[in-house]
């Protein structure tokens, strides 16, 4: 009798690529960064190795860039300084997703720029 294992995860870099990739929706149709990676995060944490370690780290932040983005806002009366912080939000928003959706597929940890932990 042959015994399976179904409690061992399955490894799947593609599928973190694409859970990274996924916070550039924002970018493009306009909605979607945060709440697509949550979608994939939760269906899949439990089957999929190091989902929840990148899945977590992608809320965090996104969670992150909105609360710097509504900072951001009022401290535009404070000699433009939010003007410079929408920009690096944008900036930053654009550019870890990709960076660590390579470093998803090369089986590394990811790692965000200025992240706050709300979810441990």
């Amino acid at each position: 009798m042959e015994v399976i294992n179904q409690s061992a995860l399955r490894v799947d870099r593609q599928l973190l690529v694409i859970t990274h990739l996924t916070q550039l929706l924002s970018y493009v149709i306009g909605f979607g960064g945060l709440i697509t990676p949550l979608i994939i995060w939760l269906s899949s944490k439990d089957r999929v190795d190091r989902m929840d370690e990148h899945g977590k780290a992608i809320i965090n932040f996104q969670l992150s860039l909105i609360l710097y983005f509504i900072i951001s806002i009022p401290a535009i009366l404070l000699l433009g300084l939010g003007i410079l912080g929408i920009i690096g939000v944008v900036v930053l928003g654009f550019v870890l997703p990709i960076v660590n959706a390579v470093r998803a597929s090369n089986g590394e940890e990811p790692s965000y720029f200025m992240t706050i932990r709300f979810i441990a």
